[in-house]
């Protein structure tokens, strides 16, 4: 684990950014409650709300709570793409605020990574596979992120195992695995795969703190792993979506049309108010707002709970888990 997080987190735990569910009682009640929390920064429509959704996480994380314990650090993901219009801008105030973590994704930039380095701020990149991996470490950055089959959201395709196994030739820093994760007894299995921390994303959207409706919260509930579908058809990059928001948006999860090419401008740019273009490259129903992403993990979600309560029962399993692993290896 990088020595900026070490005894400052309550579990080894990031909650994944997730786009257009993390909101800012979200982000500040997981850090409130000893797990990293995050938010993607085109979350906000402007890099004027992004600088006003920092300042407000900083001045509610500033102070110790009543118990006297400090909140864990944040992060913020930043889509490093040619088409984020607002890569310089939003950098400014990340490097102003001087965000503790910056999780970067579609494209591991130097230049980003420099500048976080340049206050002391961590860097974690997404990677799919070793060939990013090589690329991100060649960057600089301090930690990878391993998004395996089961992720919510755009997600690759290999097996967790295969992952780190693949990635530990080419990598020796820390690792964060993502992917079908629900449970504490999940993160501890995590760590002894060889992960620093877990990264987990669908678990704490179906909290009471995520910015979802309560219909996405109640499919979460009620979905299965089963009921998850891994397409390339409603972003254009191979992502899990909830089965029941694919027919919900008037389409047919076993028949959808094939991209003609990726088209990541729904992501670098997603508050446009043109209605996407009905083409074989770009369906109709906006991804996340229209048609609703999940992993694999919606399979350990049994219920809706407050961050706090969440965090509590993750610990109460991790350390269950642990207590039950010792057992087996005192024997």
């Amino acid at each position: 684990m990088p020595q900026q997080l070490q005894g400052r987190l309550r579990l080894p735990i990031i909650a994944a950014p997730m786009f257009l569910g993390s909101g800012l009682d979200l982000v500040i009640g997981t850090c409130r409650a000893g797990v990293v929390g995050t938010f993607p920064a085109l979350n906000l429509r402007t890099t004027e709300e992004f600088d006003g959704w920092l300042t407000q996480i900083d001045e509610a994380l500033a102070e110790p709570d009543a118990s006297g314990r400090e909140a864990a650090p944040y992060g913020v993901n930043f889509v490093v793409h040619r088409t984020n219009k607002r890569i310089e801008a939003d950098l400014e105030k990340i490097v102003e605020h001087q965000v503790p973590i910056v999780i970067t994704s579609l494209g591991a930039a130097k230049d980003v990574v420099e500048a976080v380095h340049s206050y002391g701020g961590l860097v974690f990149h997404d990677v799919v596979n070793a060939t990013f991996a090589v690329k991100a470490a060649q960057a600089g950055v301090d930690g990878l992120i391993l998004v395996s089959a089961g992720s919510g959201g755009h997600s690759g395709g290999l097996n967790p195992f295969a992952l780190i196994a693949e990635v530990r030739k080419v990598w020796d820093g820390p690792l964060i695995l993502g992917g079908a994760l629900s449970t504490g007894r999940d993160v501890l299995a995590a760590q002894a795969a060889g992960a620093d921390l877990a990264y987990m994303g669908t678990r704490f959207l179906a909290t009471e703190e995520s910015v979802i409706s309560e219909e996405y919260r109640a499919m979460l509930v009620d979905s299965g792993a089963d009921e998850i579908v891994y397409t390339p058809s409603i972003s254009t990059i191979p992502a899990n979506f909830l089965r029941g928001s694919i027919l919900g948006a008037g389409l047919d999860p076993d028949n959808l049309p094939v991209p003609e090419r990726i088209d990541v401008s729904h992501v670098t740019n997603p508050h446009t108010e043109e209605e996407p273009r009905s083409t074989s490259s770009t369906i109709a129903p906006k991804a996340w707002r229209d048609v609703w992403s999940a992993g694999h993990s919606v399979a350990g979600i049994d219920e809706v709970l407050p961050v706090a309560r969440l965090v509590d029962q993750l610990e109460a399993e991790y350390t269950q888990a642990k207590g039950e692993l010792l057992a087996v290896i005192g024997e």
